[in-house]
This record gives structure tokens, sequence and C-alpha cells, in this order.
């Protein structure tokens, strides 16, 4: 089952939310960051990076950031821009970017059943990232980014939710990237009981994003054995028929020594290769390749996709595995500076502009990994390759905080 608990949020007041609320802290440099809040004394950057406050040669782990950090948290809320909810409640949170619209239960979620794995994991996470966010929480007594969670869609609900979202909403505004963010408030006893009942009957929800924030949170609960609010964490929950993944694209530095001739006879034994492509590949075991200022759509030859692991029949998996590893001698892309990801929000515009620029000499367009196969994955205890999906749109840190 799936324990979920009410808690009052601490959240921004209604009119300042659109200058507050920012982008979670790991979709952006320092530099970017800095440029974002300029001019902006309420963006929630101040708290996500509080390393942009200080001189840019700050230590980004300088116990002088995570305490700049609590300090313009604490600005914001003495001066009454974020403000905690007097009693516990769960929240709507509904993002309309473009054509897609999701809407998410926002609940404190258990770190026991994080730890006992009801809470199901895909990716592997680095120590140095936990301990970052270890060390935040800990400066802040707050969770303030949401995990982004998924779960198998239940019609009974989704028939709530449809209900709920019908009201006037608590907060409502679109940011400067055209997302719209609209929250709500549940706060009568019978539908947080509902809430709760309905959950209990979720066997498993599974991490789509935020497996440091997760990780973090866990060790925050068992150093503080459950004191406060530390044995829950702050988590956005959405059906799994509402999830968008995007591509995560792959661009190569060099042809690791090969001609474009060798690479060409190399990539034909793995794939068959139709020239003058799409630059976005329509459907799975389908990839695109620039090179030369060309797109080439590429399609696995049938031996490579013939398999019943989850994990091995991904199009990471096998583009790894055949050609990034042998062809190219990237053997760790988490490791190698020869290779780079590109999120898929950015466009194969971006992939072009890359290769042309001469910075990298090709680029793989990949077609976007499925929520099923996320989820048959977790279910088997699998982990997938690193940069196996994009989620979008991102949650907005600030739209609720969790004080543990």
């Amino acid at each position: 089952m799936a324990k979920l608990t009410p808690f009052a949020a601490l959240r921004p007041k209604p009119e300042l939310a659109a200058q507050i609320c920012e982008l979670p802290y790991d979709v952006m440099s320092s530099a970017e960051a800095r440029e974002m809040a300029a001019g902006k004394p309420l963006s929630f950057l101040h708290v996500s990076k509080p390393e942009i406050d200080l001189p840019a040669d700050t230590d980004l782990y300088s116990p002088l950031v995570y305490a700049k950090g609590a300090e313009n948290f604490q600005k914001l809320i003495l001066q009454g821009a974020l403000k905690q909810d007097a009693k516990p409640n769960f929240y709507l949170y509904r993002q309309i970017m473009g054509a897609h619209a999701q809407v998410g239960l926002v609940a404190a979620v258990s770190c026991e059943e994080y730890l006992a794995n009801i809470i199901k994991k895909h990716e592997l996470t680095r120590v140095d990232k936990e301990d970052d966010r270890v060390r935040h929480i800990e400066a802040l007594n707050a969770q303030t980014g949401p995990v982004f969670l998924t779960y198998r869609a239940v019609a009974a609900f989704d028939a709530f939710v449809a209900k709920k979202i019908s009201e006037p909403p608590a907060v409502d505004f679109t940011g400067k990237d055209g997302v719209r963010h609209t929250a709500w408030a549940i706060t009568s006893g019978s539908d947080i009981v509902f809430v709760e009942s309905q959950f209990a009957q979720i066997p498993f929800l599974y991490i789509a994003d935020g497996h440091h924030r997760s990780a973090a949170a866990g060790r925050v609960f068992k150093s503080r054995h459950g004191a406060g609010h530390s044995g829950q964490f702050l988590a956005v929950i959405f059906p799994h028929n509402q999830m968008q993944i995007l591509p995560y694209n792959r661009v190569l530095k060099d042809l690791n020594g090969l001609t474009p001739e060798q690479l060409q006879q190399k990539l034909a034994a793995v794939f068959d290769i139709n020239p003058g492509g799409s630059p976005k590949p329509a459907r799975k075991h389908e990839l695109a390749f620039y090179f030369n200022g060309q797109w080439s759509t590429l399609t696995f030859k049938p031996q490579f996709t013939a398999t019943s692991d989850p994990i091995e029949r991904l199009d990471v998996t096998i583009l790894q595995k055949q050609v990034l590893a042998p062809v190219f001698g990237i053997d760790d892309p988490r490791t190698s500076k020869r290779i780079n990801f590109v999120g898929g929000i950015r466009g194969t515009a971006e992939l072009e502009k890359l290769v042309n620029s001469g910075e990298y000499a090709c680029a793989f367009s990949m077609f976007p990994t499925s929520i099923e196969d996320l989820m048959e994955i977790a279910d088997a205890g699998g982990i997938m390759p690193p940069k196996s999906t994009w989620f979008e749109p991102k949650l907005r840190d600030a739209m609720f905080c969790h004080m543990i």
C-alpha cells in the first residue's frame, strides 16, 4: 500500500507565486541561475541555488552556501511571501504545457516505504549529490523541491480529481516558458480520508524524477529517527497515463578515429539506414542520426531487439552496447568526456547547432522511453541506463514546501 500523509504546506502568496516559484535546482548551472534571478529578489533560486548570492568562485558545497540558502528562506517567510497553512491538507497541482496537461496529488509520502522499495527506484544515485541535498534539507529544516512520482491510474481517483479541479484554484500563473501552474487545496476531512483510502489500495509508487531528493530524505529520516515530520518527504504523484517523457539525445565529440566511410560500415552492421530521414524517430527501435549536415533514419536490425529483458530492449541500452562502446569507444557514458546528453525539451535543432558548430562530430536523436518500460524495469528491481528519460514539464520549486 502507499501511505500518504496530509501536511501543512508552506506556500507562496498567490499574487507572488509567479515571482517566487522556479525550475528545480538541478536543471541549470549556477551562472544560468544567477542570470535568471537577477533583479528578482523573491525568486526561489536564492534558496535553491544560494551560491548566486555569494562570490562566483565560492565552493558550491561550502557551509556558507547552505547557510545563505537558510537565510534567504527565512527572509521569504518573515516578509510573508511564503506562508504555512494552518492545518494539514492534500493538494492538487496541474501543469499545462502546450497541448499536454497533467494533474498530480501533492502529499507527504513515507520514507519507510521508500527504504522498503514500496516507492520504487530505477536509477542509481551519487553520494556527493545525496550529500548536497541532505545538507540543504538540514539547513532549511524543510524539503522545498518535490519528488516526481507516478502510479498506475485509478478511474475512481481520476473522477475525484476532475471534480476538484473544476473548483476555483488557490494559485494560478503562467511562467515565462509558457507552462501554466495551478494549485488547489483538498481541505475537507471526508476528502482527505477518500484520498488516503484510494492510495491505500495502490501497491506501489514509482520515482519518475528526484532519486537524489528521495534518497536524501531517507537519510535525514534515519539520522533524526523520524523526529518531527522527517519521516515523510514532499512529492507530487501523477497517474501514469498523464506522464510526458521526452527523449534524452546523445551528441558525440569525435568519430573515435574512424573515417566517415568506416563509420558508415560499422553503423550498417547494426542498423538499416535510410538517408534523408526525419530528425525525430517515429517509433521504438528507430533513431535519427545527424552527421555532415544530414539526418538519416536508423532502425535497429531485428537480432538486436529480440529479447524479453526490459532493460536490454531499451533503445538507450542497445545503442550503448552495440554502438557507443564498440564503435565510438565510450565504455562508461557516466564519466566519458566525449559524449554529452541533451534533453528533448531543447529540440533537434539544438543537436544540429552543436554539430554544425564543430564542437561535436555527430548526434543521435532518440525515441522517448515509455512510462510502461520504466515501471516494468522498476518492478523487476532493475536500473535503467543513465540519461534514459526526460520528464516535462518540470515541477516548480516553492509551489509547496514541507517543513520537517
